[in-house]
Protein backbone atom coordinates (compact mmCIF):
# COMPACT_ATOMS: atom_id res chain seq x y z
CA UNK A 1 0.00 0.00 0.00
CA UNK A 2 0.88 3.35 -1.06
CA UNK A 3 0.63 6.71 0.82
CA UNK A 4 -2.58 7.90 0.25
CA UNK A 5 -2.05 11.33 -0.35
CA UNK A 6 -0.24 12.32 -3.65
CA UNK A 7 2.56 14.35 -2.05
CA UNK A 8 4.79 14.83 -5.04
CA UNK A 9 1.35 17.08 -5.99
CA UNK A 10 0.90 18.49 -2.93
CA UNK A 11 4.38 19.58 -2.80
CA UNK A 12 3.85 21.04 -6.22
CA UNK A 13 0.30 22.81 -5.48
CA UNK A 14 1.60 24.51 -2.13
CA UNK A 15 4.86 25.67 -3.93
CA UNK A 16 4.65 26.10 -7.21
CA UNK A 17 7.43 23.82 -8.47
CA UNK A 18 8.34 19.46 -8.02
CA UNK A 19 10.35 18.26 -5.32
CA UNK A 20 13.77 16.84 -5.55
CA UNK A 21 13.49 14.40 -3.11
CA UNK A 22 9.76 12.30 -1.27
CA UNK A 23 11.16 10.10 1.51
CA UNK A 24 8.60 8.06 3.21
CA UNK A 25 8.79 5.79 6.51
CA UNK A 26 6.12 3.38 8.13
CA UNK A 27 4.29 3.33 11.52
CA UNK A 28 4.46 -0.03 13.64
CA UNK A 29 2.81 -2.30 15.59
CA UNK A 30 4.33 -4.36 17.91
CA UNK A 31 3.16 -8.08 18.19
CA UNK A 32 4.38 -8.65 21.72
CA UNK A 33 6.94 -7.66 23.89
CA UNK A 34 5.29 -4.56 25.32
CA UNK A 35 7.24 -1.51 27.75
CA UNK A 36 10.56 -3.98 27.89
CA UNK A 37 12.22 -2.32 25.67
CA UNK A 38 13.74 0.38 27.67
CA UNK A 39 14.37 -2.54 30.34
CA UNK A 40 16.65 -3.81 27.44
CA UNK A 41 14.38 -6.79 26.52
CA UNK A 42 13.38 -8.55 23.25
CA UNK A 43 10.13 -7.10 20.82
CA UNK A 44 8.99 -7.97 18.05
CA UNK A 45 7.36 -5.09 16.22
CA UNK A 46 6.26 -4.92 12.35
CA UNK A 47 6.48 -1.70 10.10
CA UNK A 48 2.77 -1.86 8.80
CA UNK A 49 0.81 -0.31 5.83
CA UNK A 50 0.38 3.01 7.19
CA UNK A 51 3.00 5.79 6.61
CA UNK A 52 4.71 9.43 7.09
CA UNK A 53 5.97 10.99 3.72
CA UNK A 54 7.76 14.17 3.30
CA UNK A 55 8.16 15.85 0.03
CA UNK A 56 11.07 18.35 0.02
CA UNK A 57 13.17 20.93 -2.39
CA UNK A 58 15.85 23.45 -1.76
CA UNK A 59 14.59 26.71 -0.64
CA UNK A 60 14.49 29.29 -3.83
CA UNK A 61 17.62 31.58 -3.64
CA UNK A 62 16.02 34.52 -2.46
CA UNK A 63 15.43 32.57 1.34
CA UNK A 64 19.04 31.27 1.40
CA UNK A 65 20.38 34.83 2.96
CA UNK A 66 21.04 34.57 6.50
CA UNK A 67 20.72 31.56 8.82
CA UNK A 68 19.04 28.29 7.13
CA UNK A 69 15.80 27.70 7.88
CA UNK A 70 13.08 25.46 6.52
CA UNK A 71 9.23 25.41 5.94
CA UNK A 72 7.74 22.72 6.57
CA UNK A 73 3.64 22.62 5.80
CA UNK A 74 1.39 19.98 7.43
CA UNK A 75 -1.30 18.41 5.37
CA UNK A 76 -2.66 17.52 8.71
CA UNK A 77 -2.83 21.16 9.90
CA UNK A 78 -2.94 22.65 7.10
CA UNK A 79 -0.66 25.29 7.85
CA UNK A 80 3.31 25.97 7.80
CA UNK A 81 5.66 26.07 10.13
CA UNK A 82 9.49 27.61 9.95
CA UNK A 83 12.15 26.29 11.95
CA UNK A 84 15.94 27.22 12.44
CA UNK A 85 18.41 24.81 11.00
CA UNK A 86 21.32 26.03 13.33
CA UNK A 87 22.82 23.52 15.86
CA UNK A 88 21.63 26.13 18.48
CA UNK A 89 17.82 25.69 17.62
CA UNK A 90 16.05 24.75 20.40
CA UNK A 91 12.60 22.70 20.71
CA UNK A 92 9.48 25.02 22.00
CA UNK A 93 6.97 24.08 24.13
CA UNK A 94 4.95 20.84 23.09
CA UNK A 95 1.70 22.38 24.00
CA UNK A 96 2.05 25.32 21.84
CA UNK A 97 0.68 25.02 17.85
CA UNK A 98 4.32 24.39 16.34
CA UNK A 99 5.20 22.02 19.23
CA UNK A 100 4.80 18.90 16.50
CA UNK A 101 8.00 20.23 14.68
CA UNK A 102 9.97 19.24 17.70
CA UNK A 103 10.26 16.31 16.35
CA UNK A 104 11.94 17.69 13.36
CA UNK A 105 14.12 19.92 15.30
CA UNK A 106 15.34 16.90 17.22
CA UNK A 107 16.35 15.48 14.10
CA UNK A 108 18.16 18.52 12.51
CA UNK A 109 20.20 18.35 15.70
CA UNK A 110 21.05 15.26 15.54
CA UNK A 111 22.57 16.15 11.91
CA UNK A 112 24.24 19.12 13.45
CA UNK A 113 26.24 17.32 15.81
CA UNK A 114 27.48 14.68 13.85
CA UNK A 115 28.77 17.86 11.79
CA UNK A 116 26.45 18.01 9.39
CA UNK A 117 25.09 21.04 7.64
CA UNK A 118 21.27 21.06 6.20
CA UNK A 119 20.68 23.72 3.72
CA UNK A 120 17.62 25.76 3.74
CA UNK A 121 14.22 23.63 2.43
CA UNK A 122 10.81 24.00 2.03
CA UNK A 123 9.05 20.38 2.66
CA UNK A 124 5.11 19.14 2.65
CA UNK A 125 4.33 16.67 5.12
CA UNK A 126 1.73 13.86 4.73
CA UNK A 127 0.90 10.68 6.74
CA UNK A 128 -1.37 8.27 7.33
CA UNK A 129 -0.38 6.20 10.49
CA UNK A 130 -2.92 7.33 13.13
CA UNK A 131 -2.17 9.83 15.48
CA UNK A 132 -2.48 8.51 19.68
CA UNK A 133 -3.36 4.93 18.46
CA UNK A 134 0.12 3.50 19.44
CA UNK A 135 1.26 2.78 15.79
CA UNK A 136 4.52 4.82 16.20
CA UNK A 137 3.66 8.22 14.02
CA UNK A 138 6.23 10.40 16.04
CA UNK A 139 9.05 7.58 14.69
CA UNK A 140 7.88 7.63 11.70
CA UNK A 141 8.02 11.01 11.19
CA UNK A 142 11.57 10.93 13.05
CA UNK A 143 12.45 8.64 10.39
CA UNK A 144 10.93 10.15 7.66
CA UNK A 145 13.27 13.26 8.55
CA UNK A 146 16.25 11.69 8.98
CA UNK A 147 15.74 9.68 5.63
CA UNK A 148 15.26 12.89 3.93
CA UNK A 149 18.40 14.76 5.70
CA UNK A 150 20.36 11.92 4.82
CA UNK A 151 19.59 12.48 0.76
CA UNK A 152 19.37 15.99 0.63
CA UNK A 153 23.21 16.27 2.35
CA UNK A 154 24.81 13.83 0.80
CA UNK A 155 25.65 12.11 4.52
CA UNK A 156 24.98 8.44 4.18
CA UNK A 157 24.09 7.08 7.43
CA UNK A 158 23.63 3.65 9.03
CA UNK A 159 20.06 2.28 9.25
CA UNK A 160 20.35 1.57 13.35
CA UNK A 161 23.00 4.84 13.28
CA UNK A 162 19.79 6.42 12.15
CA UNK A 163 17.09 4.79 14.58
CA UNK A 164 19.50 6.02 17.46
CA UNK A 165 20.03 9.33 16.22
CA UNK A 166 16.15 9.37 16.07
CA UNK A 167 15.32 8.12 19.30
CA UNK A 168 17.60 10.89 21.04
CA UNK A 169 15.44 13.39 19.00
CA UNK A 170 12.43 11.80 21.06
CA UNK A 171 14.52 12.19 24.19
CA UNK A 172 15.86 15.84 23.67
CA UNK A 173 13.40 17.42 21.64
CA UNK A 174 9.79 15.84 22.66
CA UNK A 175 10.93 15.18 26.25
CA UNK A 176 9.81 11.47 26.02
CA UNK A 177 12.32 8.63 27.23
CA UNK A 178 11.15 5.80 24.57
CA UNK A 179 13.07 2.81 24.25
CA UNK A 180 14.60 2.09 20.45
CA UNK A 181 11.88 -0.30 19.40
CA UNK A 182 9.76 2.58 17.30
CA UNK A 183 12.60 3.91 15.57
CA UNK A 184 14.41 0.59 14.51
CA UNK A 185 11.25 -0.83 13.82
CA UNK A 186 10.42 2.03 10.74
CA UNK A 187 13.55 2.05 9.60
CA UNK A 188 14.49 -1.78 9.79
CA UNK A 189 11.42 -4.00 9.19
CA UNK A 190 11.53 -5.95 5.95
CA UNK A 191 8.06 -6.75 3.71
CA UNK A 192 6.50 -10.64 5.41
CA UNK A 193 8.67 -10.15 8.25
CA UNK A 194 8.40 -9.39 12.13
CA UNK A 195 11.93 -7.99 13.50
CA UNK A 196 13.17 -9.71 16.52
CA UNK A 197 15.20 -6.61 18.54
CA UNK A 198 17.19 -7.39 21.26
CA UNK A 199 16.99 -3.67 22.66
CA UNK A 200 20.34 -4.04 24.77
CA UNK A 201 22.65 -5.10 21.98
CA UNK A 202 20.52 -3.96 19.41
CA UNK A 203 20.89 -6.84 17.40
CA UNK A 204 18.26 -7.86 15.23
CA UNK A 205 16.53 -11.07 13.69
CA UNK A 206 14.04 -10.63 10.51
CA UNK A 207 11.23 -13.23 11.41
CA UNK A 208 9.03 -14.52 9.01
CA UNK A 209 5.26 -14.01 8.89
CA UNK A 210 4.78 -17.19 6.84
CA UNK A 211 1.02 -17.45 6.92
CA UNK A 212 -0.30 -15.38 3.80
CA UNK A 213 -3.91 -16.38 4.38
CA UNK A 214 -3.21 -14.26 8.36
CA UNK A 215 -3.46 -10.37 8.48
CA UNK A 216 -3.07 -8.40 11.34
CA UNK A 217 -6.29 -6.44 12.37
CA UNK A 218 -5.46 -2.99 14.58
CA UNK A 219 -8.06 -1.24 16.20
CA UNK A 220 -8.07 1.80 18.00
CA UNK A 221 -10.23 2.41 21.18
CA UNK A 222 -10.29 6.50 20.10
CA UNK A 223 -9.76 7.64 24.21
CA UNK A 224 -6.85 8.66 25.36
CA UNK A 225 -7.26 8.76 29.04
CA UNK A 226 -5.97 11.74 31.02
CA UNK A 227 -3.32 9.86 33.00
CA UNK A 228 -1.00 8.52 30.32
CA UNK A 229 0.70 11.39 29.60
CA UNK A 230 3.11 10.77 32.60
CA UNK A 231 2.72 7.40 32.98
CA UNK A 232 4.88 6.27 30.74
CA UNK A 233 8.01 8.34 32.47
CA UNK A 234 6.37 6.33 35.85
CA UNK A 235 6.53 2.86 34.53
CA UNK A 236 9.96 3.54 33.48
CA UNK A 237 10.80 5.00 36.84
CA UNK A 238 9.66 2.23 38.42
CA UNK A 239 11.75 -0.61 36.29
CA UNK A 240 15.15 1.43 36.97
CA UNK A 241 14.24 1.51 40.22
CA UNK A 242 13.73 -1.92 40.70
CA UNK A 243 16.41 -2.88 38.99
CA UNK A 244 18.71 -0.83 41.09
CA UNK A 245 17.51 -2.64 43.98
CA UNK A 246 18.48 -5.78 42.91
CA UNK A 247 22.00 -4.94 41.59
CA UNK A 248 21.76 -5.24 38.01
CA UNK A 249 21.71 -2.65 35.07
CA UNK A 250 18.30 -3.22 33.81
CA UNK A 251 15.59 -6.19 34.28
CA UNK A 252 16.74 -7.79 31.93
CA UNK A 253 19.51 -9.06 33.50
CA UNK A 254 17.38 -10.57 36.24
CA UNK A 255 15.14 -14.00 36.25
CA UNK A 256 11.62 -14.76 37.17
CA UNK A 257 13.11 -16.41 40.56
CA UNK A 258 15.21 -13.29 41.34
CA UNK A 259 12.23 -10.87 41.61
CA UNK A 260 10.24 -13.49 43.36
CA UNK A 261 12.63 -13.49 46.10
CA UNK A 262 13.00 -10.13 46.30
CA UNK A 263 9.63 -9.13 46.43
CA UNK A 264 9.38 -7.78 49.96
CA UNK A 265 12.42 -5.22 48.95
CA UNK A 266 10.67 -3.87 45.76
CA UNK A 267 7.44 -3.25 47.15
CA UNK A 268 4.41 -3.69 45.69
CA UNK A 269 4.40 -1.91 42.54
CA UNK A 270 8.48 -2.46 41.66
CA UNK A 271 7.10 -6.31 42.35
CA UNK A 272 4.43 -6.02 39.69
CA UNK A 273 6.78 -4.10 36.82
CA UNK A 274 9.54 -6.53 37.47
CA UNK A 275 7.46 -9.20 37.07
CA UNK A 276 5.92 -8.08 34.55
CA UNK A 277 9.30 -6.97 32.65
CA UNK A 278 10.66 -10.69 33.18
CA UNK A 279 7.46 -12.60 31.76
CA UNK A 280 7.08 -10.59 28.97
CA UNK A 281 10.79 -10.98 27.58
CA UNK A 282 10.23 -14.44 28.20
CA UNK A 283 6.87 -14.47 26.20
CA UNK A 284 8.67 -12.82 23.25
CA UNK A 285 11.41 -15.34 22.35
CA UNK A 286 8.57 -17.35 22.75
CA UNK A 287 6.64 -15.96 20.49
CA UNK A 288 9.28 -15.57 17.90
CA UNK A 289 10.03 -18.85 17.95
CA UNK A 290 6.74 -20.37 17.06
CA UNK A 291 6.46 -17.91 14.20
CA UNK A 292 9.86 -19.28 13.31
CA UNK A 293 8.54 -22.63 13.24
CA UNK A 294 5.21 -22.31 12.35
CA UNK A 295 3.78 -22.92 15.10
CA UNK A 296 0.60 -20.39 14.89
CA UNK A 297 -1.28 -22.31 17.65
CA UNK A 298 0.88 -21.47 20.33
CA UNK A 299 1.00 -17.71 19.53
CA UNK A 300 -2.86 -17.15 21.19
CA UNK A 301 -2.05 -17.99 24.62
CA UNK A 302 1.28 -16.17 24.17
CA UNK A 303 -0.97 -12.85 23.80
CA UNK A 304 -3.64 -13.39 26.17
CA UNK A 305 -0.99 -13.77 29.08
CA UNK A 306 0.80 -10.47 27.74
CA UNK A 307 -2.26 -8.39 27.88
CA UNK A 308 -2.87 -9.98 31.19
CA UNK A 309 0.27 -8.96 32.93
CA UNK A 310 -0.05 -5.45 30.87
CA UNK A 311 -3.59 -4.84 32.60
CA UNK A 312 -2.60 -6.07 36.17
CA UNK A 313 1.18 -6.34 36.88
CA UNK A 314 1.75 -2.86 34.96
CA UNK A 315 -1.53 -1.65 34.69
CA UNK A 316 -1.71 0.15 31.55
CA UNK A 317 -4.26 -1.47 30.29
CA UNK A 318 -7.99 0.32 30.46
CA UNK A 319 -11.61 -0.71 30.02
CA UNK A 320 -12.19 0.13 26.67
CA UNK A 321 -9.12 -1.73 25.67
CA UNK A 322 -9.76 -4.71 27.77
CA UNK A 323 -13.30 -4.95 26.15
CA UNK A 324 -11.74 -4.81 22.55
CA UNK A 325 -9.67 -7.41 23.48
CA UNK A 326 -12.32 -9.72 24.80
CA UNK A 327 -14.57 -8.76 22.01
CA UNK A 328 -11.73 -9.88 19.33
CA UNK A 329 -10.65 -13.06 20.89
CA UNK A 330 -14.70 -14.06 20.74
CA UNK A 331 -14.45 -14.40 16.42
CA UNK A 332 -14.05 -16.87 14.37
CA UNK A 333 -10.44 -16.76 12.87
CA UNK A 334 -8.72 -14.46 15.30
CA UNK A 335 -5.73 -16.50 16.88
CA UNK A 336 -4.70 -13.85 19.36
CA UNK A 337 -5.45 -10.05 20.83
CA UNK A 338 -3.62 -8.00 23.48
CA UNK A 339 -2.73 -4.46 24.39
CA UNK A 340 -0.40 -2.58 22.03
CA UNK A 341 1.46 0.31 22.52
CA UNK A 342 1.76 2.79 25.80
CA UNK A 343 -1.79 1.75 27.01
CA UNK A 344 -4.67 3.80 28.64
CA UNK A 345 -6.02 3.98 25.15
CA UNK A 346 -5.36 3.06 21.69
CA UNK A 347 -6.02 -0.82 21.07
CA UNK A 348 -5.33 -3.87 21.24
CA UNK A 349 -3.71 -5.77 18.07
CA UNK A 350 -5.36 -9.07 16.62
CA UNK A 351 -4.25 -11.73 14.48
CA UNK A 352 -7.16 -13.33 12.18
CA UNK A 353 -7.58 -15.05 9.24
CA UNK A 354 -7.81 -12.70 6.38
CA UNK A 355 -11.06 -14.43 5.09
CA UNK A 356 -12.96 -14.09 8.59
CA UNK A 357 -11.00 -10.08 9.19
CA UNK A 358 -13.95 -8.28 7.53
CA UNK A 359 -16.85 -10.04 10.01
CA UNK A 360 -14.57 -9.89 13.02
CA UNK A 361 -13.73 -6.24 12.45
CA UNK A 362 -17.55 -5.69 12.07
CA UNK A 363 -18.17 -7.61 15.28
CA UNK A 364 -16.00 -5.82 17.45
CA UNK A 365 -16.97 -2.40 15.90
CA UNK A 366 -20.44 -3.20 16.49
CA UNK A 367 -20.11 -4.90 20.32
CA UNK A 368 -17.81 -1.96 21.27
CA UNK A 369 -20.69 0.47 20.48
CA UNK A 370 -23.16 -1.29 21.61
CA UNK A 371 -21.40 -1.67 25.04
CA UNK A 372 -19.32 1.90 25.14
CA UNK A 373 -21.62 4.23 23.26
CA UNK A 374 -18.05 4.77 21.40
CA UNK A 375 -16.75 4.33 17.56
CA UNK A 376 -13.70 2.53 17.12
CA UNK A 377 -11.35 2.46 14.20
CA UNK A 378 -9.65 -0.56 12.53
CA UNK A 379 -8.15 -1.81 9.50
CA UNK A 380 -5.43 -4.61 8.71
CA UNK A 381 -2.07 -4.64 7.24
CA UNK A 382 0.29 -7.00 6.66
CA UNK A 383 4.20 -6.32 7.54
CA UNK A 384 5.49 -4.13 5.18
CA UNK A 385 9.29 -2.62 4.74
CA UNK A 386 11.00 -0.13 6.68
CA UNK A 387 12.10 3.72 5.29
CA UNK A 388 12.72 4.48 2.04
CA UNK A 389 13.61 7.12 -0.41
CA UNK A 390 11.19 7.68 -3.35
CA UNK A 391 12.32 7.00 -6.60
Amino acid sequence: MQPQQPIRQLFQQHYGRLPQWVAVAPGRVNLIGEHVDYCGGFVLPMAIERFTSIAAAPAPADRCAGPARARLWSTALQRTVEIQLSATAAPVPTAAADGWANYVRGVVAGFSARGVCVPAFDAVIDSTVPLGGGLSSSAALEVATATLLAAMTGHAIAPLELARLCQQAEHEYAGVPCGIMDQCASTLCQEDHLLLLDCRSLETKQVPFTRPDVVVLITNSNVRHEHSCGAYAERRAECERAAALLGVESLRAVTLEQVEAARASLGAVGYRCARHVVTEIARTVAAAAALQNNNWSALGPLMAASHASLRDDYKVSCLELDLLVELACAQPGVIGSRLTGGGFGGGPVTLVEAARAAAAAAAIALGYRLQTGRECTLFTTRPVGGARLEP
